[in-house]
């Protein structure tokens, strides 16, 4: 296989008909590292608006629970785009998101915007920060428009923009508007930034916090009170991640997709999990009948007991 074969893939496929082939090509074969980073900087945006911190942080499931929230997002969201919106894991992985959302009072505004992070933080990172080993086409950035307001209508999303162009202008007129500081969105950045840096080794970790901190616009950092990062620490950061990316370019093509359960970061299912029971159950949100959880002390929330990941002596996974 070579280089540019994907790319000539994804330009054969209907950018509209084939949407979601063509984002799991970009985001499991031609840029998985990139599209995870992206997408996890989307997320993380999102906590700088203060209805959705705030909730965040009433939950308290990104601050104590940071790692089992991580991974139970990253996984809900490959699940349904390797596997559909049709019946089967999927549509099981879709309505367990629904179910989580819908427990709680969230806006439609709040729910395009998220949406918005989505369609426009890999433009960002691959294209207009120049981090990926090529640039995101026209036909791909609106393939993966159109795959996320599919997305967004399984979602019940309502108003949903129309092309990348309107979902852009969302993003910006709401965090101009809306951005700003709160002691919750503030306490789940730092829970997640936290988490962040322990991905990696632990004589890795002074560096990491800098280099990733480097990475936050100003808009961020105003709304989250951090102190700008130097001069140095952004020059870095963008100079190793365009280095990088000119590196991948000469790689080899990934053939086999690699899938979000095989990333060595998501470690709170070491023994498999089914998509049915992940996540949080707050009030209103069902419980499968022989799954046992527990009540946290504060927010009263249900959460799976410790070893409740899977069916008891089923061997499936997702």
């Amino acid at each position: 296989m070579k280089r540019f074969d994907w790319y000539t893939e994804t330009h054969r496929l209907d950018a509209r008909t084939d949407c979601r082939r063509i984002t799991q090509i970009l985001s499991m074969h031609e840029f998985p590292w990139d599209m995870s980073q992206a997408l996890g900087l989307a997320l993380y945006r999102t906590y700088a608006v203060p209805s959705i911190g705030q909730l965040l942080g009433d939950t308290r499931e990104f601050t104590e629970r940071t790692q089992h929230r991580y991974d139970d997002t990253a996984l809900i969201l490959d699940a349904i785009l390797a596997h559909g919106f049709e019946p089967g894991k999927g549509r099981d992985a879709l309505r367990r998101m629904n179910q989580m959302h819908r427990s709680y009072d969230i806006s439609n505004d709040d729910y395009l915007y998220v949406l918005s992070t989505f369609v426009v933080m890999p433009v960002v990172w691959l294209n207009d920060w120049g981090f990926g080993w090529r640039r995101l086409t026209e036909h791909e950035i609106t393939a993966n428009t159109n795959y996320y307001r599919e997305l967004g209508r399984h979602m019940a999303i309502k108003d949903i923009p129309a092309t990348y162009a309107e979902f852009h202008e969302l993003l910006n007129s709401y965090e101009e508007k809306h951005f700003g500081y709160t002691e919750d969105g503030r306490a789940v950045s730092d829970a997640t930034l936290n988490l962040m840096v322990d991905f990696y080794p632990s004589w890795q970790r002074p560096l990491v916090r800098p280099f990733t901190m480097a990475l936050l616009d100003e808009r961020l950092i105003t709304a989250f009170s951090y102190d700008s990062p130097s001069r140095f620490w952004r020059f870095a950061a963008r100079t190793a991640l365009r280095t990088r990316a000119r590196i991948v370019r000469f790689m080899p093509p990934r053939e086999e997709p690699l899938l979000v359960e095989n990333n060595g970061n998501i470690r709170s299912y070491p023994h498999g999990y089914d998509v049915n029971r992940i996540g949080s159950f707050p009030a209103k949100c069902p419980v499968p009948h022989d799954m046992v959880t527990t009540e946290h002390p504060e927010t009263g929330a249900r959460i799976p007991a410790e070893g409740q990941e899977l069916p008891p002596h089923s061997d499936e996974r997702v």
